[in-house]
């Protein structure tokens, strides 16, 4: 199962550009009929908007944008493209515009709705789904600032920690560094802690905070 970015939650964000705002959503969606319910969604909320532009991204290949009226290029394609830069699946964004009464022209349109994904895609946060390894490691107190940061250099996630005897660490690696991380904190230690797979989890992780 290969690994894909997703968003991390669903967001807003919202900005004034000469006196024109743009309010942009983003939605993790997994199908089609997802995304276009999410469309559907927001030209309900805001059908007294200007514009309601949109594109969305799925592991599928279906890839979708439009103007909604914008001219031709300077709105649905730069929202794509910073999904692409983002090197997002399985989300859709949507950028609502109330015309200010300004002209942007094209380059100015095309700047502000990429400005506008771009706020949204950061207000969400990215997360990796791929296939996580579980790891318990009981380890001393004296080791255990140091498995963190052995841990956190490799992108594992430690998800609970009990203080017994030892430190008891239960966390997640990506898969296809478990077995180096285990090698390296068996000839770390000198062979005086050892770690146990428990089990394996294909599913989303925050590598980006929101």
């Amino acid at each position: 199962m290969k690994e894909y970015l997703v968003p991390t939650k669903d967001a807003v964000s919202e900005f004034v550009e000469k006196r024109s705002k743009f309010i942009g959503h983003i939605f993790q969606t997994d199908t089609e009929e997802a995304a276009l319910a999410r469309l559907q969604q927001m030209r309900e909320i805001y059908r007294d908007a200007t514009h309601n532009v949109y594109a969305y991204i799925l592991r599928d290949g279906a890839v979708r944008f439009s103007d909604d009226g914008e001219p031709g290029g300077t709105a649905g394609m730069p929202v794509l493209q910073v999904l692409q830069r983002e090197e997002l699946f399985n989300v859709t964004c949507v950028v609502t515009r109330y015309f200010g009464g300004i002209l942007l022209g094209a380059g100015g349109l095309v700047r502000a709705y990429a400005h506008s994904a771009k706020l949204t895609v950061d207000a969400a946060g990215k997360s990796c789904k791929r296939v996580w390894t579980n790891l318990y490691i009981p380890c001393p107190y004296s080791w255990f600032e140091r498995m963190k940061t052995e841990i956190a250099a490799v992108g594992g996630i430690v998800r609970n920690t009990e203080f017994a005897a030892e430190v008891e660490l239960d966390l997640l690696l990506p898969s296809a560094i478990t077995q180096a991380f285990q090698e390296r904190i068996t000839d770390l230690s000198a062979g005086t802690i050892e770690s146990l797979i428990t089990g394996q989890e294909y599913r989303a992780f925050p590598i980006s905070e929101p």
